[in-house]
């Protein structure tokens, strides 16, 4: 293995939720006013931290969103987690070899610790990350694609930036591991090959992933 560290990202490469967050978000983007659809949620908000859509929409309206609007948000996407969510197809086939093989990793999400730790039980992959493995950008303050939240990552586990690999789906989370100095895997299952263009290498099945990381 030539990396120390393999940080994943989670949302749309460990779990698959991206297809359900992002249908909540549009809808209830749209319910309070900023009509949005399922294909503009994933292009302007896949792999975002919920200030950047903060952000973004006040950017684009001039209006904020309501006071209210992230924990009915969490409330609505935890609630159709515990109904729908499953893991990504090789998942765990990778976590298992990387444990077996004494490789470090972790996980860097934009998503909440709450959030991470509700897709984790519900899929069975919580076996694989006890806390020390867990990152959020609620740690940092400062989502993707700023690198910060993989350069915490990388300095918790004790590793240098150019040691690790990160694991991404979205051109948010590409952009902030180069920034960040460490190559990246641009996983294309939901996102077209051209967004992610900046990855040291693409794949389109957590089933290769081993085998390239080598």
């Amino acid at each position: 293995m030539r990396y120390d560290l393999v940080i994943f990202d989670n949302d749309g490469v460990l779990v698959d939720s991206e297809p359900i967050s992002n249908r909540l978000l549009a809808a209830y983007l749209t319910e309070v006013g900023h009509p949005t659809t399922y294909e503009e949620s994933l292009r302007d908000y896949m792999g975002s931290a919920m200030h950047r859509i903060h952000d973004l929409v006040a950017e684009r309206t001039g209006r904020q969103l309501p006071a209210e609007f992230d924990d009915v948000f969490h409330a609505r996407v935890f609630a159709a987690f515990e109904r729908e969510l499953t893991p990504i197809r090789g998942a765990a086939d990778v976590l298992e070899k990387l444990a077996a093989d004494g490789v470090p990793y972790c996980v860097a999400s934009s998503g909440s610790h709450e959030r991470i730790r509700v897709g984790h039980r519900t899929t069975g992959l919580d076996r694989w990350f006890d806390e020390s493995r867990v990152f959020s950008s609620q740690d940092v303050g400062r989502g993707k694609p700023a690198p910060d939240l993989f350069l915490y990552a990388a300095e918790r586990m004790g590793v240098a930036p150019e040691r690790c690999a990160v694991v991404e789906d979205s051109p948010l989370g590409v952009q902030a591991a180069v920034a960040a100095g460490m190559d990246v895997y641009g996983y294309t299952a939901m996102t077209p090959a051209e967004r992610l263009s900046g990855a040291t290498q693409l794949f389109d099945d957590l089933g290769q992933l081993a085998d390239l990381l080598i």
